[in-house]
């Protein structure tokens, strides 16, 4: 059961900003904003959304495909994949370009300011799912990328009749109002934060109940209150893993979406496949850098039942073994 995987490859820059942004910004002066915040520390670490996804979903030995553009600096990063289980078959390199970078401040409160520069990501658009082995895709996942590129694997699942998570998040800005529509009508999921709920509805003008409508299950992250999954019949809140110590949040997302998207693949209830992406945002939340956690899966449901006490499903999760797909 391979996940493909489309979306950012990245380096990001992280940057820590000692004090908090909203002491600095004047909301009465919002229409000129001009700010310079001072940072103490900064690292190059590797990430983007698909990159993330894909590690995450590796690391819980899911089968994954990457299908993502990347350029002349990225070698060393997409081994780096290859060894940790990933199908990099999909990945096109671009000798002429350089990798896309994200440039992230965080402050003592967590709020982050960021900014993004597309670099080789704005190519996306030369990947197709009709170039893959589609018949052995079984989960699509269309996180934030392209703009164009993300129309164009929501117009090519549709063709294909290839089920597919829709996540659009920080390219909601980007997108029009009908392709946003074109996206969640018919995705199996939507998963955004509360944030990109409201701006998706403000955006295209859909209420909740209509959104919930277009798909067959929305799933709304909620920051410190856990998150919401909701099908068209139940709905399930999703409480956080506490955190031995929290370092950065960047990737959590990406995290909690593998450990879902695990569960999901798996024939796991929706109340075991959230927290297993609970658990899998806990290990990012501790680390500085998307992708330099790690464990073994005993570890993982170790550490589940002493969150969310025993599961039946940890048994199977622990026993699991990728040669009987």
């Amino acid at each position: 059961m391979t996940v493909a995987v489309t979306g950012s490859m990245a380096f990001d820059y992280i940057m820590s900003f000692p004090g908090k942004f909203a002491d600095h910004i004047l909301p009465d002066q919002i229409e000129i904003l001009s700010v310079s915040f001072l940072v103490d520390s900064m690292r190059r670490e590797r990430g983007g959304t698909a990159g993330n996804i894909a590690y995450n979903l590796a690391l819980l030995d899911q089968h994954v495909l990457l299908m993502a553009a990347v350029g002349q600096d990225a070698p060393e990063y997409i081994a780096g994949l290859r060894e940790r289980g990933v199908d990099i078959s999909g990945v096109l390199t671009l000798s002429n370009d350089f990798t896309a970078s994200f440039f992230v401040s965080t402050d003592q409160a967590n709020n982050q300011i960021a900014s993004f520069y597309t670099g080789a990501m704005a190519k996306s658009t030369r990947i197709s799912f009709h170039s893959q082995d589609y018949e052995a895709i079984k989960l699509v996942i269309i996180s934030p990328n392209d703009p164009q590129a993300m129309v164009k694997y929501v117009k090519e699942c549709k063709e294909l009749a290839l089920p597919y998570l829709y996540d659009p998040s920080q390219q909601i800005p980007r997108l029009t109002p009908a392709e946003l529509v074109q996206g969640i009508e018919g995705a199996k999921l939507l998963i955004v934060n509360d944030y990109e709920f409201e701006m998706i509805k403000n955006q295209t003008g859909l209420s909740e109940s209509e959104i919930q409508a277009k798909v067959e299950t929305l799933i709304v992250t909620q920051g410190e209150r856990g998150a919401m999954i909701r099908t068209d019949s139940q709905e399930f809140q999703i409480p956080i893993a506490k955190p031995s110590r929290i370092a950065d949040p960047t990737g959590v997302g990406d995290a909690f979406r593998a450990g879902l998207i695990t569960g999901m693949m798996r024939g796991y209830p929706w109340g075991v496949a959230g927290r297993l992406g609970a658990i899998a945002s806990a290990y990012v939340l501790e680390q500085h850098g998307t992708q330099r956690h790690s464990y073994t899966r005993q570890q993982f449901a170790d550490r589940y039942r002493q969150a969310f006490g025993d599961a039946p499903q940890l048994q199977d999760f622990v026993n699991y073994t990728k040669s009987l797909e």
